[in-house]
């Protein structure tokens, strides 16, 4: 069957793919942007990739005609402040377009939307559902709550919290329950959904065994890392606040933190379980799959991560705007240094931010992170997905990596923090030359005033990596 694959580069997507290759489908994988989408090899040979963007009807033309089932899995929570138009109307430009097709089955993955008053977030994901069901097709749309797994939004905010706060002092909020769902079972059951004629034109929801508070989570979890933590829930802290407390502890954004502290007000428990029933799938519950997230981790086996997404910094926009670095206007400090071993000064450039660190001035870096948390950036805290491999669209850091070739020998990054201006960083191999080159383009006299206020620090950072980095 042919498989029309949305989101095809987010946390879902990426292992959504291989799971319908290997049952023998043929995915056509939807992406905004085609440098930011890295199929495995062994892929390759059974999809194909189209470039296409929701909000942009003409686009959607690149949809074959022949497809036979759909998977819906685009948001845009933290894309901007009007997201919820954005979703709606991204929901409608996808079943016109469908109706120009042969798709027998669409299949959404949606929020638990059982309360009678739902958070602004979840209300947006009920409106894109009541579209997508218009069409004329079968549609099934899943109903998760907090998804558990290596690299999810929500397991990663909860071990934020919990490796970095020995004592929380937290909002009421905590005292919500939900039913959290392994990621391994949300792929399974959306794969088994897929022509079940028993889902057809149903919605369900998907959930864990288990219902807990979001305190117990965090206690669970400080158990199975054998850690010993303390919680205090006060009354008096506001949404505001609590979602200041979750921006500047955790890595998200602070779009994406008031969104998701609107929504950890309102319970997302399962109706019931009809669908483990109907797909013969027999749910992890919320420690298991905990456990089953860190072996991903301790192997660096790590498949798709949530700060890969632009929604971890709050930009909408394509690689394909800022791959050619500008010279017209620019400020821009080069270095070269010759290196003994290429293959070895490879490695460590690849290795290069999250644990590994930025091989000079980390201090420097981790305080120019927290200045960019305070005024509204992403900060440091994002890390990168793995340890040692980086590809185009990776988040690193407080920086997006816009070109990855380790054969070339080149790494170009582009800054996400915020700046009265942009900014590249480059490293490129000639033979055995590593050439390392920051690019600023200001926005107006700020820009300048900021280059040159920071200069004296650039100068003796990017002297000292690039010494490290040269060095056998």
């Amino acid at each position: 069957m042919k498989i029309l694959l949305t989101g095809a580069t987010g946390y879902i997507g990426k292992r959504l793919l291989p799971v319908l290759v290997e049952a023998g489908h043929e995915v056509i994988c939807c992406v905004r942007d085609s440098k930011r989408f890295h199929a495995p090899v062994s892929l390759q040979q059974n999809i194909q990739v189209i470039e296409m963007d929701l909000l942009e009807k003409d686009s959607l033309q690149h949809i074959p005609a022949d497809i036979d089932g759909a998977y819906y899995l685009v948001h845009s929570m933290s894309a901007s402040a009007d997201y919820e138009e954005m979703e709606r109307q991204s929901a409608i430009n996808f079943r016109e377009a469908l109706a120009t097709t042969n798709v027998k089955h669409v299949i959404y993955l949606g929020g638990i939307i059982n309360e009678t008053e739902l958070s602004t977030h979840l209300a947006s994901r009920k409106r894109v559902e009541e579209e997508l069901s218009k069409g004329n097709y079968h549609f099934t749309a899943l109903r998760a709550g907090i998804i558990i797994g290596s690299g999810s939004a929500s397991f990663e905010i909860i071990r934020d919290l919990v490796e970095k706060l020995p004592v929380m002092i937290a909002p009421r909020w905590l005292k919500t329950k939900c039913q959290p769902v392994a990621i391994s079972d949300v792929v399974a059951f959306l794969t088994k959904t897929l022509f079940n004629s028993q889902t057809y034109d149903r919605d369900f929801d998907i959930g864990g065994p288990d219902i807990l508070t979001y305190k117990q989570m965090l206690l669970t979890f400080a158990r199975v890392r054998n850690l010993k933590r303390s919680i205090f829930v006060v009354p008096v802290m506001t949404p505001r606040l609590s979602s200041y407390w979750l921006y500047f502890v955790t890595s998200t954004s602070y779009r994406l933190a008031v969104a998701l502290v609107d929504s950890m007000k309102v319970e997302v428990i399962c109706r019931n379980n009809n669908l483990s029933n109907i797909l013969n799938i027999n749910p992890l519950n919320y420690e298991k799959a905990l456990k089953r997230a860190f072996s991903k981790i301790v192997s660096n086996a790590i498949v798709s991560s949530w700060k890969d997404a632009y929604a971890s910094s709050g930009i909408r926009t394509n690689i394909s705007d800022f791959i050619e670095v500008p010279t017209h206007g620019c400020f821009v400090d080069m270095r070269t240094a010759e290196v003994s071993d290429r293959m070895a000064g490879i490695d460590k450039i690849w290795r290069i931010g999250g644990n590994t660190g930025w091989y000079y001035g980390n201090r420097l870096w981790q305080l120019r992170g927290f200045f960019d948390k305070l005024s509204g950036g992403v900060g440091l805290r994002r890390g990168r997905t793995n340890a040692d491999s980086i590809y185009a669209g990776d988040a690193l850091d407080f920086w997006r990596v816009l070109y990855s070739d380790r054969k070339e020998g080149r790494l170009l990054l582009f800054a996400e923090m915020k700046l009265p201006g942009e900014a590249w960083l480059e490293f490129k191999f000639n033979d055995n030359k590593l050439t390392q080159t920051a690019t600023f383009r200001p926005l107006g006299l700020w820009g300048r005033l900021y280059w040159y206020s920071v200069l004296p620090f650039h100068g003796f950072i990017f002297r000292g990596m690039l010494r490290k980095l040269a060095e056998k």
